[in-house]
């Protein structure tokens, strides 16, 4: 009698755990049919400067790569956004140059490389409520190429 009980039990409570993982992954799945991509294109444009900033002290505050030290990146003009399903994220690709110097006394001090400017591409999220900035340059990708290499779906957005 008590062995049907328990499996009865357990049966409900696996059932249980078998919905809350479906209904998680199904909100997680269509958070981009929620997002209204034109507002968060607005509210990117709007919140642009502030973000840039925030992405030169964050990646600053990195210490990738060692031994270089962030001195200076030059945002250019042209944003494409992209959607992270696995992450339930909308992406912002800008193109970048940045600049670096040595640290004294790092694994970098002589190298004359270290001057050279570097193209990148930074990368912003936008959660479904607000832009944040995310502190890492994929370097040597442009916009267009990290969409491609991270298998994001490109919107178009108006």
């Amino acid at each position: 009698m008590w062995t049907m009980w328990i499996s009865i039990a357990f049966l409900v409570g696996l059932s249980s755990a078998w919905g809350a993982t479906w209904w998680i992954r199904y909100q997680h799945r269509n958070r981009f049919t929620r997002i209204d991509t034109n507002l968060a294109k607005q509210q990117f444009q709007l919140r642009r400067e502030w973000l840039e900033t925030e992405f030169m002290k964050e990646a600053a505050a990195s210490g990738k790569p060692r031994g270089l030290r962030w001195v200076d990146v030059e945002f250019g003009n042209d944003v494409q956004f992209a959607c992270d399903e696995a992450n339930g994220l909308l992406r912002a690709f800008i193109s970048v140059t940045v600049r670096f110097e040595a640290i004294e006394g790092g694994d970098m001090e002589g190298v004359e490389a270290v001057g050279n400017l570097r193209a990148a591409t930074g990368v912003f999220e936008y959660d479904g409520q607000r832009w944040m900035a995310n502190p890492r340059a994929i370097f040597n990708l442009s916009p267009n190429q990290a969409i491609l290499h991270f298998k994001h779906r490109t919107l178009s957005i108006d």
